[in-house]
């Protein structure tokens, strides 16, 4: 919520002049270069003018540069030059103008003169909405999405991994009670705590997704949203509405919350607005209608399934176990699971165990198909999302299938699909060659407790159920992807990573924090190389006489890719030129590399190459690559990577390239310089 307010004082009551006073913050989700460039070119026109600037900027190594409520008190504007979020609290009754951070590299002067006569952002305003420019983005709904399964990670690899522990170390079978843990033991202790964090785990999710779109007014509404979506009692209902039930509430308190702030209110209303009347409001008013209306269809939805399963009872074996797959798998805790857990679990004290050892077969199906596609196709998932796969492979062994809920809540469409497909084939092995559980649980823990008869039969399944889960899920994520960047070829072994902020070398701190910085021994900054010592290394080594061209022939950008990794070859660190090349390529999908000022730096992020280098090409002529401010590139760095990288070197490198290359004077002697070791000198000045 915004508004007017006059020009800001200029001069003291004693007539003196005051110095102007501006922040800024830049940002960019697609790579680090462009939130740097801006800064820079930002500060360039601050000076330019007699203006104290300082500059936050927000890249893929973390904010730098950080204002402090200081530089915020004595602040006479705030210039946002970001395409992504940037929390604006505290900036309240400051003039913020808000741009993409393709305006800051572009018109950094017009800013200036336009903060000045901005409108006053009042406390528990949104945040920012990304302008136009800067590369290709997310949906606000996906950004809102991974935003919510970012928080909620956590809370459920710490909970289901002490959940696992207490289960393993203190648990027993117990025909009456499946796996049971001595009242009042540590062990009781530990899975209490595991449990409170698999409690909190569906509200954080809700709460951070409507937090992304209607900021901290709507935290308290989605969190409260998901904790009654995740508690069936409340509206009359055996089992909660789960993951599935909390993503609906924070989408709809976000977008509650968005509302309310456009409703009018007398001014001596609004500074109580976002603490108390919108939060009390949507709260009640969310809650209310999830009880009322949605919850009742979630009631009826749980009693006719369990009505529908009882009538089944006499189907064949492999139907009702893959009916029952496809159940467990759907909602992992939701209606649909637990009326499948429930109805198998009832059957056992009537002497039928069949039907449950279909359900134990399918219960750990998920998490261990979810944690085998991390590791059967690395790239295609985050740091995080790599870490969460580990613990889903953990948490599956014990038969918690909450831990693939963060890749269903992350890519639903492909995710639910393979879960359903591999509960469904396990349930459907289980239940042709009879496996019997005597306790209502599933897992490989149970098997191993002696509550499973057919074991082998019964390990064959999950085995089975779990890599279709897993290849199906491969298979559909990268058809996604592929879908997305309109590419029309089957994705490499190179391709691009998927997720929050997702994309190759630049993409934002979730995929950057792989790179490596150790440099090859041949390539060593203290040891002389082929071609005549240490003299002919910079940037950490990476650089070299080798990887440096005076003259680009290349007159199109997929050509000069091609031309540059090529040149990266040279030094010896590229296996593969056309995986490298396919996954930059694919990096300029996501969103411009050029950056203007007539330069372009293409960056992959791939196993193509098996150490980090640096190329460094000139063209003559310039080539086409999109840039913000029209012009063609001239100087072209290329950087590589493996993925299987550790450390933020290149980052570093990249982020000082993109400050120094402001610099017109630098250009200009990167232009000038004669042949490769001139240019190789003028690049010492990176650092």
């Amino acid at each position: 919520m915004t508004s007017p307010a006059g020009p800001p004082p200029t001069g003291s009551g004693g007539g003196e002049q005051k110095r102007l006073r501006l922040l800024a913050v830049t940002a960019c989700p697609t790579g680090i270069a462009h939130t740097y460039m801006a800064a820079e070119k930002l500060a360039q026109a601050a000076e330019s003018r007699g203006i104290d600037m300082k500059v936050e900027t927000q890249g893929s190594i973390g904010a730098e540069n950080v204002l402090d409520d200081n530089d915020v008190n004595h602040a006479d504007g705030i210039i946002i030059a970001a395409d992504k979020d940037v929390d604006l609290s505290r900036f309240a009754s400051k003039r913020v103008l808000t741009v993409g951070v393709a305006e800051g590299i572009r018109h950094p002067e017009q800013l200036i003169e336009r903060v000045l006569s901005a409108p006053v952002h009042a406390a528990g305003g949104a945040p920012t909405a990304p302008a136009a420019g800067g590369g290709r983005e997310r949906s606000v709904g996906y950004k809102a999405l991974m935003n919510g399964v970012s928080y909620m990670i956590p809370f459920v690899v710490v909970g289901g991994l002490l959940i696992a522990i207490s289960l393993s170390l203190g648990g027993h079978t117990d025909p009456s009670g499946g796996l049971v843990i001595p009242r009042d033991s540590f062990w009781m202790d530990v899975n209490n705590i595991g449990v409170i964090g698999f409690t909190l785990m569906v509200p954080i999710l809700s709460g951070y997704i409507a937090y992304a779109i209607g900021d901290r007014p709507a935290l308290v509404p989605g969190m409260i949203g998901g904790w009654i979506a995740n508690t069936g009692e409340l509206y009359d209902s055996k089992a909660g509405a789960g993951f599935i039930g909390a993503i609906v509430t924070g989408f709809l308190a976000g977008y509650l919350v968005l509302w309310i702030k456009k409703v009018k209110v007398p001014k001596f209303v609004q500074p109580i607005m976002p603490i108390i009347v919108i939060p009390i409001v949507a709260t009640t008013v969310l809650g209310l209608f999830f009880i009322y209306v949605i919850g009742k269809p979630i009631s009826w939805v749980f009693e006719h399934l369990t009505d529908w399963l009882s009538g089944m009872t006499g189907a064949s074996a492999i139907l009702l176990g893959a009916i029952l797959g496809l159940m467990i798998a759907f909602d992992m805790g939701g209606p649909v699971n637990k009326t499948a857990f429930l109805f198998g679990a009832g059957l056992i004290a009537t002497g039928n165990q069949t039907v449950m050892g279909m359900c134990a077969a399918a219960i750990p199906v998920m998490p261990l198909g979810q944690g085998l596609a991390t590791l059967i196709r690395k790239r295609l998932y985050t740091d995080q999302e790599r870490e969460t796969g580990l613990a889903a492979l953990f948490m599956g062994c014990f038969g918690i299938s909450e831990g693939a809920i963060p890749f269903a809540a992350a890519r639903p469409a492909q995710v639910i699909p393979a879960n359903m497909l591999g509960g469904a084939v396990a349930g459907a092995i289980a239940g042709v060659a009879s496996v019997e559980d005597a306790v209502p649980h599933g897992g490989p823990i149970v098997a191993v407790l002696g509550a499973v008869s057919g074991v082998p039969m019964f390990f064959v399944a999950v085995v089975i159920g779990s890599v279709v889960t897993a290849l199906t899920t491969v298979a559909l994520v990268d058809l996604g992807e592929r879908r997305r960047r309109g590419e029309a070829g089957p994705v490499g072994p190179e391709a691009a990573l998927v997720g929050a902020g997702v994309g190759a070398l630049g993409a934002g701190a979730v995929v950057e924090k792989g790179a490596v910085s150790a440099v090859p021994k041949q390539a060593s900054p203290a040891e002389p190389d082929e071609d005549g010592g240490a003299s002919g290394v910079v940037l950490s080594g990476h650089l070299t006489e080798r990887s440096v061209k005076v003259r680009l022939d290349a007159a199109d950008k997929e050509s000069a890719i091609r031309e540059m990794a090529e040149l990266l070859a040279r030094t010896g660190r590229v296996a593969d030129v056309d995986a490298l090349v396919a996954t930059a390529l694919r990096r300029e999908e996501q969103g411009t590399t050029g950056l203007g000022e007539e330069i372009a730096i293409p960056h992959a992020k791939t196993d193509a190459v098996s150490a980090p280098v640096v190329g460094f090409a000139r063209s003559t002529e310039g080539v086409e690559w999109g840039s913000p401010d029209g012009t063609k590139a001239r100087l072209v760095f290329m950087i590589a990577v493996p993925e299987a990288a550790a450390g933020d070197e290149h980052l570093r490198i990249l982020a000082l390239l993109s400050r120094k290359l402001m610099d017109a004077g630098f250009r200009e002697r990167l232009l000038d310089a004669a042949d490769e070791p001139a240019v190789i000198g003028v690049l010492r000045e990176v650092g």
